[in-house]
């Protein structure tokens, strides 16, 4: 029987695009400051790049396009105005629903990777933080245990006081998200969004989900069989 609910939160309880397209425009906000090109120009440019499917150099592809000068300074400081803004992004309808509903009859926890300020100011844009028990920001470990590590998950079952198979892990990225639950013995859901940034499948049995879903509103039935 299902006790405890993890989830991962980028483009599982929102779409991640929304935060790339917030963190593009803050940066061409913040180098709109410094140059004769407008903010939206800039943006734009981010935006094309990242919306080509080719996301590597997406700061120096699209200031090469805009004939701005690039050093690795600039490179750098648009990174962290990307990392650290105050992101423009909001919890789905849908998603809270199912936390709310959730939160009434299981243990809630959220495990995410990625940067450490950048990850926090999405939980405090999304307004998700009293849902959960327990929030394991990877980061906060070390690098080394971002998934497909198993360290966040145990840490969540040692606070939490749940087994691997009371436990159920929510994600979206079929790469890296369900290996360290798998070995673990969790169940494991995938939730794959219109909108995700991550479509790749993994290679291997291990990081396969035992189910997949199209849509967030169909896990609470799920979770109430499995």
């Amino acid at each position: 029987m299902v006790r405890l609910v993890v989830f991962d939160m980028d483009d599982t309880l929102y779409d991640e695009i929304d935060y790339c397209r917030s963190g593009f425009m803050a940066c061409g906000r913040w180098l709109s400051d410094s140059c004769d090109l407008s903010a939206e120009t800039i943006y734009n440019a981010f935006w094309a790049r990242f919306a080509s499917g080719d996301r590597r150099h997406i700061f120096d592809a699209a200031l090469k396009k805009l004939n701005i000068n690039i050093d690795d300074d600039l490179i750098k400081q648009l990174v962290e105005v990307y990392r650290q803004h105050t992101p423009d992004i909001s919890l789905p309808h849908e998603s809270r629903l199912v936390l709310d509903n959730l939160s009434s009859n299981y243990t809630l926890a959220l495990l995410t990777d990625g940067f450490l300020p950048a990850q926090q100011l999405k939980v405090k844009a999304l307004g998700i933080e009293s849902y959960f028990k327990c929030i394991i920001f990877t980061e906060q470990l070390g690098r080394q245990f971002w998934k497909p590590s198993v360290v966040g998950f145990e840490r969540i079952l040692a606070k939490t006081g749940f087994s691997a198979q009371q436990s159920v892990y929510i994600g979206d990225n079929a790469v890296k998200d369900f290996i360290g639950p798998n070995k673990l013995g969790f169940q494991t859901i995938q939730i794959i969004r219109p909108n995700g940034v991550h479509t790749d499948s993994g290679a291997e049995e291990i990081s396969r989900p035992g189910h997949v879903l199209m849509s967030l509103k169909d896990l609470i039935e799920l979770i109430e069989v499995i």
